[in-house]
């Protein structure tokens, strides 16, 4: 019974064009031999190099956003023992990437995070580039984590606006999720 229900969530994954996925607590460690993977996998296939480096910068800037932002963690960040829970998975529909990340994030955030994105999302190319230079002239925002322009990154890279989307968990927290095509 354990190899047909794992064969059959195998063959699901593999059906929705799922090549890569991690689910689970992140750290900075694991961000690197995750990339590596994604790298070589890519490479193997003789992926154009200028779409590798598109997902594959995308996918280190959400799994960031992991590491810096999810709302369930474990350890004590104080000590630079602190892990990151949340999933990453990269595939192929329609003959284009796609990167999806998802995590919890604590209900204050969501309406900052849902702003930022829905501008994104309003903006062509041209407009993406106009305001990721202006970002770059300004100092990071107080509570920061990095330097508020990853969103901005992700969304230059994009060959399509982003898709978001907030499930409500609780009174405290939102299970986020993103997708972006390459």
């Amino acid at each position: 019974m354990l190899a047909k229900y794992y064969r059959s969530f195998k063959h699901d994954l593999d059906q929705r064009g799922i090549i890569f996925s991690f689910s689970g607590y992140m750290s900075e460690g694991i961000l690197y031999s995750l990339g590596d993977a994604l790298r070589q996998k890519m490479a193997l296939e003789d992926t154009d190099v200028g779409t590798v480096k598109k997902v594959f910068s995308v996918f280190v800037e959400q799994a960031q956003n992991i590491i810096r932002y999810s709302a369930e963690k474990v350890g004590d960040a104080a000590r630079t023992a602190e892990l990151s829970s949340g999933m990453v998975t990269i595939g192929t529909e329609n003959n284009r990437f796609f990167i999806v990340c998802a995590n919890t994030v604590l209900a204050t955030d969501e309406p900052k995070l849902r702003d930022r994105l829905e501008r994104l999302q309003k903006m062509d190319k041209d407009a993406i580039k106009a305001y990721y230079k202006e970002k770059l002239r300004e100092a990071p925002e107080e509570q920061s984590k990095g330097a508020t322009i990853g969103l901005i990154e992700i969304a230059r890279r994009a060959s399509e606006p982003i898709e978001f989307d907030f499930d409500r968990i609780d009174g405290d927290t939102f299970f986020f999720c993103m997708k972006v095509c390459i």
